[in-house]
């Protein structure tokens, strides 16, 4: 359980805690779900509350619910249960183009006949902003996204990336307190997703923007967003800042879906106060953080990330149990050293290690022990 920025408090699963003010919340989904057949549903009770200025990332696996969220809040869905609010105010009933809502595709959207100024023009066009201020908020949108001199060509004229730049100025122009990106990076080649994730973030900070951003990328996710919401059969998973999810996953899917992890079963040994130990299938025995399970007997999948993983007994514990590891591959990354063992009967057991001048490389078939600390080790529902 942690505070919000806003001063509320949230728990796991982005809910606000019962009995506190939810007024400062600037984006809430109170109890809403959402069926299409009116037998099954794609969203489930979900409770989420932002303040205004976050930069929320909604992550999660294909039909996972996230991207029905994003479109009932831009009102092209309707919510079969509970209410959405915006700023205080109820919109489940307000259409799509009177919420003041920015919005950013991953198909661009751009209309084909207009050029780069008249796509900008459109939203402003449509608020009856006059000639003047148009022309003005036009140019400063084109600025912003580094694409100045651009407002005579036509979306055919411009690469992948200048178009998405476009789709966002546009989404900008009108200067919206939130604004709502659904894969927007998709698209693009590895290099220039990555600029723009940057780009993209500076932005929403600077000018001090609410932004929701759909994705199933998860290094998008933890690189740009202030906290992400993990998705999963219609519920959030966990809510939590990025650096947060990565490290203290509150349960095993969200261990297996961020990032690359090491799964261990077993059963639980013993648990004293923030500690337990685990017997391992293999009968092997390893400490870690009893995070939801409790009772001695008690099946468990244990978690550890692969860069938290010593072969180098100096930086070890003594007290941290081994393990005995064959190594099966080496695999050279570059600015990172990636090892495939044999540990406990799995037999897909990866280790990283920094390509540092006095980093070892370890190769297939060598028999080394291998440990980490107890607190990097986190025992979760099996």
């Amino acid at each position: 359980m942690k505070s919000g920025p806003t001063g509320s408090r949230i728990d796991a699963t982005g809910g606000l805690v019962t009995g506190t003010s939810s007024d400062a919340a600037f984006v809430e989904f109170q109890r809403v779900q959402k069926s299409y057949d009116g037998e099954n549903l794609v969203v489930k009770d979900l409770n989420l509350a932002m303040p205004k200025g976050e930069f929320l990332t909604m992550l999660g696996p294909s039909g996972s619910g996230k991207t029905t969220c994003l479109m009932m809040l831009a009102g092209f869905e309707t919510a079969t249960h509970g209410e959405i609010l915006l700023d205080g105010r109820p919109i489940n009933n307000i259409p799509p183009h009177k919420r003041g809502i920015g919005m950013v595709f991953q198909n661009y959207a751009l209309f084909p006949h207009m050029t780069v100024a008249e796509n900008l023009a459109f939203p402003l066009e449509v608020r009856k902003i006059g000639k003047s201020e148009r022309e003005e908020k036009v140019q400063r949108a084109l600025d912003m996204v580094q694409m100045g001199a651009f407002g005579s060509r036509r979306p055919a004229q411009l690469s992948g990336g200048q178009q998405q730049r476009i789709a966002l100025a546009r989404a900008l122009v009108f200067e919206p307190e939130l604004v709502l990106m659904d894969e927007p990076l998709g698209a693009l080649d590895k290099q220039l997703r990555e600029h723009m994730q940057f780009e993209i973030t500076r932005l929403a900070h600077e000018l001090g923007i609410t932004t929701v951003y759909v994705t199933h990328d998860q290094t998008e996710a933890l690189t740009m967003s202030d906290r992400v919401a993990v998705f999963d059969d219609g519920r959030i998973q966990q809510l939590a800042p990025p650096d947060q999810l990565y490290e203290e996953p509150e349960n095993s899917f969200v261990a297996q879906f961020i990032g690359e992890n090491n799964t261990l079963e077993g059963v639980l040994k013993s648990v004293d106060g923030g500690k337990c130990v685990v017997a391992l299938d293999d009968g092997s025995e390893i400490d870690a953080v009893p995070i939801n399970v409790s009772q001695p007997g008690e099946r468990t999948k244990v978690s550890i990330r692969p860069e938290r993983v010593e072969f180098n007994k100096d930086r070890l514990s003594p007290e941290a149990h081994t393990l005995k590891a064959v190594v099966k591959e080496f695999i050279y990354m570059g600015d990172v050293f990636r090892f495939r063992m044999s540990v406990a009967g799995n037999d897909e057991f990866i280790v990283k290690t920094r390509n540092a001048p006095d980093a070892v490389r370890l190769t297939p078939g060598q028999e080394i022990e291998i440990g980490w600390l107890a607190q990097d080790c986190r025992a979760l529902d099996a």
